[in-house]
């Protein structure tokens, strides 16, 4: 006897899809964040090299970046396995949800971190007293994605709680 189709045999899709949107919008926000920043670390290397490894802040706050869409991506792929459970199109609207927030939080955050560490570094070049204030700021970016990261993961829990199996 054949089944009719519910529309969950497609659910699988949204959530290897949020899985992916994940990792590669975090990851295109930690390269910008990365290039970005280290455009202005090479620049101001130029002038005053003794303060290019003071100047590595904003490049490794935006490698983190790609972590926390890595972290969002394998705990959305390890539930899905429609095998073992039903997967129904809630779980993968879930994890998709779960994956667009952690990934474009994290290309915001890579954004702001890329900017700011930027000018931020070209400026303690000229103005130690000015490290402190980048700093915070690189913080303040970095906790979007932190917070990017966190509804990821409370959205992904989610998965699994349409119907009881």
């Amino acid at each position: 006897m054949v089944e009719a189709f519910s529309g969950d045999e497609t659910a699988p899709f949204f959530g290897f899809l949020g899985a992916a949107a994940a990792l590669v919008f975090s990851c295109m926000g930690a390269a910008y964040g990365t290039a970005k920043s280290g455009v202005g670390v090479a620049s101001m290397g130029v002038m005053r090299p003794e303060l290019v490894m003071k100047s590595i802040v904003p490049v490794v706050m935006a490698g983190v970046l790609g972590i926390y869409g890595l972290i969002i991506a394998v705990i959305i792929s390890t539930g899905i396995n429609p095998k073992a459970k039903s997967y129904y199109l809630f779980d993968g609207y879930a994890h998709l949800s779960s994956g667009l927030a952690c990934g474009l939080s994290g290309l915001a955050a890579g954004m702001a971190i890329g900017i700011v560490g930027d000018a931020g570094v070209r400026a303690n070049a000229q103005q130690p007293k000015l490290f402190v204030g980048m700093i915070l700021i690189l913080i303040f970016a970095e906790a979007l994605a932190l917070y990017g990261l966190i509804v990821g993961i409370i959205l992904s829990s989610r998965a699994g709680q349409s119907r009881s199996d």
